[in-house]
C-alpha cells in the first residue's frame, strides 16, 4: 500500500549529511551516481518526483560539465536554495579531491617501486576497456542511425588523423545537429532526453505538481546579478593565481575545458590531454592514463583527473620549493575552475528551467555533438591502448619497443567482463590490479 502524504521537509543539516554521504559513495561514473541519487532521493526518501527528477536530468545533460554533480546542485538548490546548491556541489566532490590528492603524493613519492609498477601494469589494460566499454555503451544509445555513424566516424577521423582540436569537432558536430533538426528532424531526435516515467513512488516533497519555490522563480533582475556575481569571482580567482604562471595558465586552461565538456569527461579527456600533455607537458602521457585509472576508482566525478593533472602538472614545473604545497595549489587551481561554471549553469540556468517545465531545446545540436563524442572517445581508448601495449612508442616513432601481449589478453578479458557479463568497474579494476602485481613479483 502507497503511501498518501509527502515525507517531511529534510533540513538543511538532513540534507547536508546525504550528500556527505554521497560523496563517498559516488561510484561507477555518471551513470552509477545518477542510479544512486534515483534510487535514494526519488524512490526511498522521496525528496523529488520521479518526473521531476528527469526533467533536472534533462537539463544537465544539455549543459557542458559533469551532469551527475549539476543534478546534485539542481536538486540541492530546488530544496534549499544557493547555500543547498554550494553544500551539495561541494560535497560531491571533496572527497575525491583529497584522496587523489593523497594519491598523487604517494604515487610521485614511490612510483618506481615494483608493487606500484605491478599494479599499475594491470590496471593500464583494464582502462582501455573501460574507455572502449564507454564507447560501446554511448553509442549503443545514439547512433539510432547512418547519419548518426557517420558523424562519430568523421569525428574519429578528424582527431585521429588529422589531429583537429576537440573544441572545433564540438562546434562542427553542434552546426551539424542543428540544421539536421530543421531538414532532417526524424533524424535527430534520440538525443538529449531521458524520456519520462509514469513510475509513482508515492508523494515526494517536490512533487509533479508542486509550486516553484521562491528562491527558483526567473526573475531576469537575479539572473544578470548572478552573471554578474560569478564573473568577479572568476576574475578575482583569477587574479589570486595571476603571480604564478603555470597557475594562471591552469586557471584559464581548465575554465576553457569546463564549458567544452559536453558529453561527460570521456568527451573531454582528449582536451585535456591535448593541453596538459602535449600543449604545456604538466605530465606524461603515461601519467595521464595512470591518473584515469585512480578517477575510475576513486568517488566523484570522473573529471576529477583534472585534480591528478593540476597536482602532478604543479609539481613537476616547480612552483613552489615545497613539492606537496605546490601540488596541493596546482590540485586546487585545477578543481576550482574546473567546477565553478557547473554552479553557474545551474544557478542561472535552472529558474528558466522551472519556469518552462515543457520540452527541451537545443536536442538536435546535442544529438549531433553525442554522435561526435563516441568517435572521440573510441580515439582516446586508441590512445591508451597504444600507450599500454608499446609502453616504449613515441610519436616519432609510434611502434618502437616491445609489443606487450599480456596487457592486450587483460585488455580484451576486461571488455569482455564489461560488456558480456555486467561486472562491476570496481571489480575488473581491482583483479586486473592482482594480475599486475603477480605479474611483478614472478
Amino acid at each position: 500500500m502507497k503511501t498518501l502524504t509527502a515525507p517531511d521537509h529534510p533540513s538543511l543539516w538532513q540534507a547536508m549529511q546525504y550528500w556527505f554521504k554521497l560523496g563517498f559513495i559516488s561510484f561507477g561514473g555518471p551513470a552509477g551516481q545518477i542510479s544512486i541519487m534515483h534510487q535514494e532521493l526519488v524512490e526511498k526518501r522521496r525528496w523529488i518526483s520521479e518526473r521531476r527528477f528527469l526533467h533536472a536530468l534533462n537539463y544537465c545533460m544539455l549543459l557542458p560539465g559533469p551532469e551527475a554533480i549539476q543534478l546534485a546542485i539542481y536538486i540541492s538548490w530546488l530544496m534549499h536554495g544557493v547555500i543547498g546548491a554550494i553544500i551539495a556541489g561541494v560535497l560531491f566532490f571533496l572527497p575525491a579531491f583529497i584522496l587523489l590528492s593523497l594519491l598523487a603524493v604517494i604515487y610521485l613519492t614511490w612510483g618506481d617501486v615494483t608493487l606500484v609498477q605491478g599494479i599499475f601494469y594491470g590496471i593500464k589494460p583494464a582502462v582501455v576497456a573501460v574507455v572502449l566499454f564507454a564507447a560501446w555503451r554511448i553509442g549503443s544509445r545514439a547512433l539510432k542511425n547512418k547519419i548518426l555513424w557517420t558523424m562519430a566516424a568523421l569525428a574519429f577521423v578528424g582527431i585521429f588523423v588529422f589531429d583537429i582540436s576537440f573544441p572545433w569537432i564540438v562546434l562542427a558536430a553542434a552546426i551539424l545537429g542543428a540544421a539536421g533538426g530543421k531538414w532532417l528532424p526524424e533524424k535527430f531526435k534520440t538525443g538529449g532526453g531521458h524520456g519520462s516515467s509514469d513510475k509513482d513512488y508515492g508523494p515526494a516533497i517536490i512533487d509533479d505538481d508542486s509550486p516553484v519555490p521562491a528562491h527558483a522563480r526567473f526573475s531576469l533582475k537575479k539572473l544578470a546579478a548572478k552573471i554578474i556575481l560569478f564573473s568577479l569571482i572568476w576574475l578575482v580567482a583569477m587574479y589570486v593565481v595571476s603571480a604564478e604562471p603555470t597557475l594562471l595558465k591552469m586557471g584559464e586552461f581548465f575554465t576553457k575545458a569546463a564549458f567544452l565538456t559536453i558529453g561527460g569527461a570521456y568527451a573531454v579527456l582528449p582536451y585535456v590531454y591535448q593541453g596538459a600533455v602535449e600543449n604545456y607537458q604538466w605530465l606524461t602521457g603515461p601519467q595521464m592514463i595512470d591518473g584515469l585509472a585512480l578517477g575510475e576508482t576513486t568517488p566523484g566525478p570522473l573529471i576529477m583527473i583534472v585534480t591528478w593533472v593540476g597536482y602532478l602538472g604543479a609539481v613537476s614545473k616547480e612552483i613552489f620549493a615545497n613539492t606537496f604545497v605546490a601540488g596541493l595549489a596546482g590540485a586546487a587551481v585545477a578543481t576550482f575552475f574546473t567546477f565553478l561554471p557547473s554552479f553557474l549553469f545551474i544557478l542561472t540556468g535552472g529558474p528558466m528551467v522551472e519556469a518552462t517545465r515543457n520540452e527541451l531545446k537545443f536536442t538536435a545540436p546535442l544529438t549531433g555533438i553525442t554522435a561526435a563524442v563516441v568517435g572521440v572517445i573510441v580515439n582516446l581508448a586508441v590512445f591508451f591502448a597504444w600507450h599500454t601495449f608499446w609502453p616504449s612508442a613515441t610519436i616519432s616513432k609510434p611502434f618502437s619497443g616491445s609489443f606487450e601481449w599480456l596487457p592486450v589478453i587483460v585488455a580484451i578479458a576486461s571488455f569482455i567482463a564489461l560488456w558480456k557479463y555486467k561486472i562491476d568497474i570496481m571489480k575488473v579494476i581491482g583483479v586486473c590490479a592482482l594480475i599486475g602485481l603477480v605479474y611483478a613479483y614472478q
